[in-house]
């Protein structure tokens, strides 16, 4: 539970960071009045991708097993593994 979260943060905190530096890059090429605000859009996307991120990782290594199983024979049906 506690690793979950401290993990949920810190990925939020990343890709909040990553996504602020984009943010600023982009709206300092318009002028410098938009840097900042392109810095606080891109972290607050970075911040909801962060969120979202460690679920679908989970979700990605919980398919890949289903699919390594089904590829052993061992969730289709057969007994023994082939």
């Amino acid at each position: 539970m506690v690793r979950q979260t401290l993990d949920r943060m810190f990925s939020r905190a990343r890709y909040a960071a990553l996504g602020a530096a984009i943010g600023a890059f982009l709206g300092g090429l318009v002028n410098k009045n938009l840097a900042s605000s392109g810095a606080a859009l891109g972290a607050l996307a970075g911040a909801t991708l962060g969120e979202r991120r460690p679920g679908a990782e989970q979700r990605i290594d919980e398919l890949r097993s289903r699919g390594e199983a089904n590829i052993k024979g061992i969730r289709s049906g057969n007994e023994s593994a082939e």
